[in-house]
């Protein structure tokens, strides 16, 4: 039996900020306790304890295998850099989000998903991981072969998690074909006859596929138990659907009637957590913070910035009177946990995974200091 005790912390518990110090046996929090500790204890200097964090929607992997446009790095390499990214961010538990996208034309989708799912398989079973790492398909239904690739996915690597995403020009994100037009023009700088070809390929794709790839792909996930997210709901139609197909979480709805109606039917909504620190959506949707006054927020992800959970969970309380720091750690702790059907992490309770980490908040954005998953220290 091993057994550290963390003193001179401000704990941040599910319902409260308490100062005093936690208890790690086995890798399970044994205790937590209010008053003197033994003079043994590691002195935490009076900064932040907060449980670790749980991820479930990053893509930031795939910046780390291409660097550059058409620069591709050693896998091996880029997992184990993207990994320890996400440890010092202060995650412990992370779906990584590979695309499933098969089509090359596709404007910036190259993906490569069966090769990281099977790196980042590599380097967990090696123990070179710092973070708890689950995959999550974002698996894009107008895709002709999407199906039989999410198919291939689900029985080599440990799928925990597929979003149903739509990027046809006039769909969803997108729900004028100028929308996706200026987006990704402005992004490739491609021309305009280039992105006449590609907007025509993409809504026939959606005439054939999107239906039936859709339908199969909740049928499997079902089969296989995996929880499903919707992605950049925007309509009433929308929210409907979800609910016929058992959808658990609503990512990055478009406006406020897709968040307000994923919320009241119990669709736990995700926003992401850099629309929160930069204050709104770089692409012009719904703000993150306007759901939040609401009371209509409860996930965040870190999306593309692995850093910014902590500055969001930190801002949130600041900008929104009526939200304490222990709710907005909620957010990026235990409600992820709980929509991804993890009930042994997310909090600091008795009884539970010691996966937690020490932030300071003395300069001018909070600095998680240290890392610890299953009480050993990763970061």
């Amino acid at each position: 039996m091993t057994e550290t005790v963390y003193a001179n912390a401000r704990l941040v518990l599910p319902d409260e900020v308490r100062h005093g110090h936690l208890v790690v046996r086995d890798g399970v929090i044994a205790e937590i306790g209010e008053g003197s500790a033994p003079p043994t204890a590691q002195d935490m200097g009076g900064d932040y304890v907060l449980p670790g964090f749980v991820e479930l929607h990053t893509d930031h992997v795939e910046g780390h295998l291409y660097p550059r446009p058409r620069v591709m790095w050693n896998a091996f390499a880029a997992v184990t850099a993207y990994d320890a990214q996400i440890a010092t961010a202060g995650i412990t538990t992370v779906f990584d989000s590979l695309r499933v996208w098969p089509d090359k034309r596709a404007v910036g989708m190259d993906g490569d998903a069966p090769l990281l799912a099977a790196t980042l398989r590599e380097a967990s079973e090696a123990g070179l991981m710092r973070a708890e790492h689950f995959v999550h398909l974002r698996c894009e239904v107008a895709a002709e072969g999407v199906v039989e690739d999410a198919q291939a996915l689900m029985e080599s690597a440990d799928v925990r998690l597929i979003s149903l995403m739509d990027h046809t020009p006039g769909q969803r994100q997108f729900l004028t074909e100028e929308h996706f037009r200026a987006y990704y023009m402005k992004k490739s700088g491609i021309s305009v006859a280039e992105m006449d070809v590609i907007v025509e390929k993409r809504q026939e794709a959606h005439r054939l596929h999107a239906r039936p790839n859709r339908a199969q792909l909740v049928k499997m996930a079902r089969a296989r138990g995996i929880v499903l997210a919707s992605h950049d709901d925007a309509t009433h139609d929308h929210i409907v659907e979800a609910i016929e197909d058992g959808i658990a979480i609503a990512e990055f709805p478009t406006t406020d009637v897709a968040a307000d109606g994923s919320h009241a039917v119990g669709i736990r909504v995700l926003m992401g957590a850099p629309n929160m620190v930069r204050g709104g959506s770089h692409t012009g949707n719904v703000a993150a913070e306007t759901l939040a006054r609401r009371g209509v927020l409860d996930i965040m992800s870190s999306d593309y910035v692995p850093g910014s959970l902590l500055l969001a969970a930190f801002d949130l309380p600041r900008r929104v009177e009526a939200i304490t720091l222990p709710q907005a750690v909620r957010m990026v702790s235990a409600n992820p946990a709980d929509a991804a059907g993890l009930a042994d992490r997310g909090r600091l309770a008795i009884g539970l995974r010691a996966d937690f980490q020490r932030v300071s908040d003395a300069g001018p954005v909070p600095v998680a200091r240290a890392v610890w998953r299953a009480g050993e220290r990763v970061a």
